[in-house]
């Protein structure tokens, strides 16, 4: 049940987008910017509108479409595709537009979920929080450590990711897949299957890149191209790579410990396999 209702001769509905990089975006379905009683400003309808929002009494998660121009109100084609709303939480509630207060009637916490875009338009679906309980969730045995390399929940790797990351200057570009960073020593391979994220020039914010490849010179693979081409200069942060290898975990993290793979558990090969005794 809500706390507060808004008065429905002055009701208006407010959007938070808070990404996992940079500052949250504000909109509202009113005609003219908001400034709430906290001094945040939510923007006007201009180039996006709440084309649909929808829930039930049962478990089922409610939705809620976005529809704009993009490029207006915060939100561009460069944001959407390059990852920078990836997994974004929302907050849907109503005001009254008289006297605006954040968060006065909440109506849904959802994720910024799948994106459909045609020329300069945008269809986002956000999916409400409660369809996590809708996720299928169980343990697969493998040799390979299932766990996500610097994760500090209920038995995760526990590694401290600050000790692994280095910064640095991109040194070269030699294509939108590969490029060399300046005084790099560490061993090849040592950040393969790690990440590679911009701190400045025109991909600074984005989200990290996976490092299929890193060579003794300093040059890098990437598995998918820069959104936009770097340039020499361009300062970085580099995080190095697990490969989920019990030899990983063991001489180049010293994390034998909270190692979650089972090498020994037999593969179907194995178990299938006739006249053995």
């Amino acid at each position: 049940m809500k706390p507060q209702v808004a008065p429905l001769e002055r009701r208006t509905f407010c959007l938070r987008i808070v990404p996992k990089i940079g500052a949250p975006i504000r909109l509202t379905q009113y005609p003219r910017d908001l400034a709430m009683g906290n001094g945040a400003v939510y923007l006007s309808s201009s180039g996006y509108d709440f084309t649909g929002y929808s829930a039930s009494s049962t478990l089922s998660p409610a939705m809620v479409d976005v529809e704009g121009i993009a490029g207006l109100a915060g939100i561009g084609v460069d944001q959407i595709q390059s990852g920078v709303f990836d997994n974004a939480r929302c907050y849907l509630f109503a005001c009254d537009w008289a006297a605006p207060v954040e968060d006065f009637e909440p109506i849904a916490a959802s994720i910024f979920g799948k994106t459909h875009l045609l020329d300069q338009r945008y269809k986002i679906e956000e999916m409400a929080l409660v369809d996590a309980l809708n996720q299928s969730v169980g343990k697969t045995y493998t040799a390979a450590c299932p766990k996500r390399l610097g994760g500090q929940e209920f038995a995760g790797c526990k590694i401290n990711l600050a000790a692994y990351t280095v910064t640095g200057a991109v040194a070269s570009v030699a294509s939108p897949y590969i490029l060399r960073l300046a005084g790099r020593t560490e061993a090849a391979d040592y950040f393969a299957q790690g990440t590679l994220q911009f701190t400045s020039g025109a991909n600074a914010g984005l989200k990290p890149l996976e490092i299929k490849a890193y060579a003794l010179d300093g040059s890098v693979e990437l598995y998918e191209p820069f959104y936009y081409a770097p340039a020499v200069g361009d300062a970085y942060s580099l995080v190095a790579g697990c490969r989920k290898r019990l030899q990983d975990c063991r001489d180049k993290f010293n994390n034998v410990l909270n190692f979650g793979g089972f090498t020994h558990v037999p593969t179907t090969s194995q178990y299938t396999q006739r006249g053995l005794n």
